[in-house]
């Protein structure tokens, strides 16, 4: 379709994909992110939304989620929905106080590179989920940085990382990514916003969709 054919070909599309490291729904969606890099090489740009502060002012009314415990059946339905890979035990054995850290975690490698940004959010995605580590403990963050400077040698830094993991220019660009979700009104994720460079249509996709309901979206704004 022609659609397909100018995102396989062009950047007429921004992308900014609004998610959160604790995110099971994220999770289950990172195959269609995937997806429109690999086939359609469409550029992403991440955003973090701080789903979890922490757990004394957590309360998702539309799930019956205020403490940890709760969480666990949660991702054991998104587990059992879509297929994905998800560890929904660590809500039992180690349940991480919040979110906050592993987004600031994103945002600083993000000062590397927009790739190395995400990178090191699928690898903690993947600790959480898949592993079962706790993504709110500082270590964890050091040693998965680690872990990508030794898969990609020369591209990324595990000391540069560290010595600005937690400055202010990473808690500023987290808090940025905060304004930015508030201003959207974004309040599920995964959320995909598409907006077409030349016109300036825009479509906003909530919650995990298929990749033909992603194409089918695109190429609506596309053609709008």
């Amino acid at each position: 379709m022609e659609a397909h054919t100018e995102v396989k070909n062009s950047t007429a599309l921004e992308v900014v994909c609004y998610t959160d490291p604790l995110c099971c729904w994220s999770w289950a969606f990172e195959p269609v992110l995937r997806q429109l890099k690999e086939e359609y090489h469409v550029s992403i740009r991440y955003c973090m939304g701080g789903m979890l502060s922490s757990w004394k002012h957590y309360h998702d009314a539309l799930q019956a989620v205020s403490r940890p415990l709760q969480m666990g059946p949660v991702w054991m339905q998104a587990r059992q929905m879509t297929g994905a890979v998800i560890d929904d035990k660590i809500w039992f054995r180690d349940p991480p106080a919040s979110s906050y850290p592993a987004c600031v975690a994103v945002k600083t490698a993000g000062l590397q590179s927009p790739e190395m940004e995400e990178k090191y959010l699928y690898l903690l995605w993947e600790a959480v989920m898949v592993k079962g580590k706790n993504i709110a403990k500082k270590e964890v963050l050091l040693d998965l940085a680690a872990a990508l400077e030794t898969g990609l040698p020369g591209s990324f830094s595990a000391d540069s990382f560290d010595i600005q993991l937690g400055c202010k220019a990473t808690v500023d660009a987290f808090r940025s990514d905060l304004q930015e979700v508030s201003y959207r009104r974004i309040e599920r994720f995964p959320s995909l916003l598409l907006t077409a460079r030349r016109t300036g249509q825009a479509l906003l996709l909530t919650g995990n969709r298929p990749i033909d309901e992603v194409m089918k979206g695109m190429e609506k704004v596309l053609n709008s």
